[in-house]
């Protein structure tokens, strides 16, 4: 670690005193959620002096269905963690509900990626991903809450000021900068990255409820047939209970502001679903664990670009939350760990034009992975998703198709190999490869 007393930084931008102390690394990473403990985990693992910033302490509450697809399972492996150790729950599948239809789909059995997913509560989750960084090398500070980029003449960012608990005012340096600071997307904004308003933003609302029925079900339960309160308009969104293996489920509901009725009162339609359920899940007043929850939900790359003037977005700041199902964990761990592939090589360049280009790759790869797919979701989620939910999608027809029901499943949770493996892969890679590829922004 190195740290030393500075005389020279400039004052904090508040209090006007000078920092007490200044400490320095090869890359900072402000956000110790899942795409920052990702992106410090895989920097530390290919040998980088990484800083991993976090303004709270942990363990610590944030707003999550707490449902982790197969491709996030894939994620934890890759970071090696012990997803055999207790509080993991597996599930085999997804049980979609539309109207009187019910079916279960199981994750498939592909090449690349797990036949399972699993459930974890973020209130651990993302502790043990940040102690899987630190005990890969990675230096946490948590109780340190980012203020602002510091930059140089130039306007490159060449670190961070934030203070402590103790609001002490502290400046953090390194040549590179990965903000991983969520939908507030702070340091973006300082550097004039504002959101793309033509982009769709979510809104998520979750709860805990005591349901011994339901807490060791084998299947996320998603359910497509919700309405706008006191309403028989159908709600841009979906609901999901997802078990937690410990007598608890996580419930709560995801949705689009509609394109003619605007924002949905998402307690009340959360009240509204919850009294059709059997009385006997548990899904009332009395079995509630906490207070109803929300957060924004920014879809399908709405903040460009991903990479200026030494500072990189991932995960939620960069709105990299699925377009297609509110996804969000998978894309940001996934969106760490290729942040921290082209740090480590742009850090291995010499500095100049060189290790530019090596950071100005971050987009163009992230454009490559998601790209088209992401535009296709945009466009679903404007056109469809947005008027009438995904209840005309999951229509009588798709619901008695087996072929089409695991299609669609595929579709929404970007669960293809390439090169294809069989019917369904090869239908969808040629679906996403006819979509234009956007074009990568620079700044």
């Amino acid at each position: 670690m190195r740290e030393t007393t500075s005389d020279r930084s400039s004052p904090d931008e508040r209090s006007g005193r000078p920092p007490a102390s200044t400490e320095e690394a090869d890359v900072i990473v402000v956000g110790a959620g899942p795409a920052g403990s990702s992106a410090a985990f895989h920097l530390a693992q290919a040998g980088v002096d990484v800083l991993l910033m976090e303004k709270s302490r942990f363990p610590r509450e944030k707003v999550c269905g707490d449902g982790l697809t197969p491709r996030a399972v894939y994620q934890l492996i890759r970071m090696g963690v012990d997803i055999k150790a207790p509080g993991w729950m597996r599930s085999r599948g997804m049980r979609w509900v539309a109207g009187d239809h019910r079916v279960h789909i199981d994750w498939p059995g592909l090449g690349r990626y797990p036949d399972f997913g699993l459930s974890r509560s973020r209130h651990d989750f993302d502790d043990i991903l940040a102690r899987h960084a630190v005990a890969a090398g990675a230096r946490l500070r948590d109780g340190v809450k980012v203020t602002r980029p510091e930059t140089d003449r130039a306007g490159r960012v060449t670190g961070v000021g934030a203070v402590t608990e103790g609001q002490e005012p502290a400046v953090y340096r390194a040549p590179i900068v990965i903000a991983a600071d969520g939908a507030s997307a702070r340091l973006a904004l300082a550097l004039g990255l504002e959101r793309d308003r033509n982009r769709q933003i979510a809104t998520a609302a979750r709860r805990y409820y005591h349901s011994p029925e339901r807490s060791e079900e084998e299947y996320l339960e998603l359910w497509a047939d919700l309405r706008f309160p006191g309403s028989d308009r159908y709600l841009p969104g979906y609901g999901w209970i997802f078990p937690m293996g410990d007598g608890r489920v996580n419930v709560g509901l995801g949705a689009l502001p509609h394109r003619r009725y605007g924002t949905a009162d998402l307690r009340a339609a959360l009240d509204q679903w919850l009294a059709r359920t059997p009385h006997g899940w548990g899904l009332r007043e009395e079995n509630a664990e906490g207070p109803v929850r929300s957060a924004a939900l920014p879809l399908g790359f709405n903040r460009h670009p991903l990479y200026t003037r030494g500072l990189l977005l991932v995960g939620d700041s960069g709105g990299m939350i699925s377009p297609w199902n509110g996804e969000g964990i998978a894309q940001a761990m996934e969106a760490g760990e290729v942040a921290a592939e082209n740090a480590a090589l742009a850090l291995a360049l010499p500095q100049g034009p060189r290790r530019e280009r090596a950071l100005h790759n971050y987009p163009v790869e992230m454009n490559r992975r998601w790209g088209r797919y992401y535009r296709l979701g945009n466009a679903a989620a404007d056109l469809v998703f947005s008027r009438s939910g995904f209840q005309p999608v999951l229509n009588r027809y798709v619901m008695g198709s087996p072929f089409l029901l695991r299609m669609l499943a595929r579709l929404l949770s970007n669960l293809t190999d390439q090169p294809s493996r069989d019917a369904i892969d090869h239908v969808l890679n040629t679906v996403v490869r006819l979509v234009p590829a956007p074009q990568v922004r620079r700044r």
